[in-house]
C-alpha cells in the first residue's frame, strides 16, 4: 500500500516528504563500502516524488566511483536522509529513523542486499 511520508534530519533543517510504494515494508541495508559504514536501514521511495520541503541549501551531496549512486546529508547535523540507488536510480531509499515515531530497531533483523560486488562493475 502506497503512502506519502515526511522525513527530517536530526536538527530539523531538512524535511523532505516521498511516495513509499509499499509503506514502510521492505526495509532493508547495503553491504557495499559506504552503506556498510553508514548502517542505515531504509526503504523504497519513487525517486521522482522526492520533494525536498526544507533546506534544500542545506543538503550535501556525496558521490563516488560511477557517481549513478548519490546520498545526501545535513550540512549542520550530519545525518543521511535519502540516496537514489545505482542499482536502479528510479528508486531512493529513505533512512527510516527520519521518519518521526519510527524506530529502526522495530524491523530487526534488517536483511542485507549484496553491494560489495555490484553487478555493473562486471562490464
Amino acid at each position: 500500500m502506497s503512502e506519502i511520508r515526511r522525513a527530517t534530519c536530526h536538527c530539523g533543517a531538512v524535511e523532505i516528504e516521498v511516495e513509499l510504494p509499499n509503506g514502510l515494508s521492505g526495509a532493508g541495508r547495503c553491504d557495499c563500502s559506504f552503506c556498510r559504514r553508514r548502517q542505515a536501514a531504509n526503504v523504497s521511495a519513487v525517486a521522482a516524488t522526492v520533494k525536498v520541503l526544507r533546506g534544500a541549501d542545506n543538503l550535501a551531496l556525496y558521490t563516488w566511483g560511477t557517481h549513478t549512486a548519490r546520498h545526501w546529508f545535513c550540512k549542520t547535523c550530519g545525518i543521511y536522509t535519502h540516496h537514489q540507488r545505482r542499482s536502479d536510480p528510479s528508486v531512493c531509499g529513505v533512512n527510516i529513523g527520519c521518519f518521526e515515531g519510527v524506530h529502526p530497531k522495530d524491523f530487526e533483523p534488517v536483511p542485507w542486499a549484496k553491494g560489495i560486488k555490484h553487478p555493473s562493475d562486471d562490464g
